[in-house]
């Protein structure tokens, strides 16, 4: 017996609460294929740079996500110089892709970037105690790091607000794909799209 058709699948207000609820619960889920997105940034050239991230937060509301870097990385000066981004959601058991754009600010030293340190393990921190600058040449692979407090110095929470999201359900009895767009005043254009 066929599962019966999730009601997002023909409604657009229940599609877009299916993908706040997916990346809500992504923030923890460490298992979650939507946990760890690719983020594009532009670099020095203009050109599209991408890698993947940790959805480290959500806030629906706000229609803000956060990831974590560290600040001496090619991906924080990419934001630094422009902070058009767009990050990439994939999930292939659910079946849905997402892709949002949004503006992203760099967080250093001030109230968002020390909570998020200090809710972050022990184990996250220790990525930012290493002596070099991320993608810098080094002659042989660094020893890992004893002390993760060392990394604050190095840590950057990224905010995104974003102001568009593309929802794409793939089913074989016929793709879905939505585009929510929010103005500058926060209200919403919602539309079915060709998939």
């Amino acid at each position: 017996m066929k599962p019966p058709r999730p009601a997002f699948a023909d409604d657009l207000a229940a599609s877009l609460q299916e993908a706040f609820r997916l990346l809500a619960n992504a923030v923890p889920d460490r298992r979650s294929p939507l946990h760890t997105p690719t983020v594009a940034t532009l670099d020095e050239s203009g050109a599209p740079s991408l890698r993947t991230v940790v959805l480290r937060g959500f806030d629906a509301d706000a229609r803000r996500l956060r990831f974590h870097t560290d600040r001496r990385s090619d991906k924080a000066r990419g934001i630094a110089r422009d902070g058009r981004v767009m990050m990439h959601f994939y999930d292939a058991a659910l079946h849905v892709q997402m892709r949002v754009a949004g503006h992203a600010m760099l967080h250093l030293d001030d109230a968002v970037a020390d909570a998020a340190w200090a809710a972050s393990q022990r184990s996250s921190r220790m990525c930012y105690a290493a002596p070099d600058a991320s993608g810098a040449i080094v002659a042989s692979p660094p020893a890992a790091p004893k002390d993760s407090d060392i990394g604050r110095p190095h840590f950057a929470a990224v905010v995104i607000g974003f102001h568009r999201l593309e929802w794409l359900w793939l089913a074989a009895a016929g793709h879905q794909r939505a585009r929510f767009i929010w103005d500058d005043a926060g209200n919403l254009t919602a539309d079915w799209i060709a998939p």
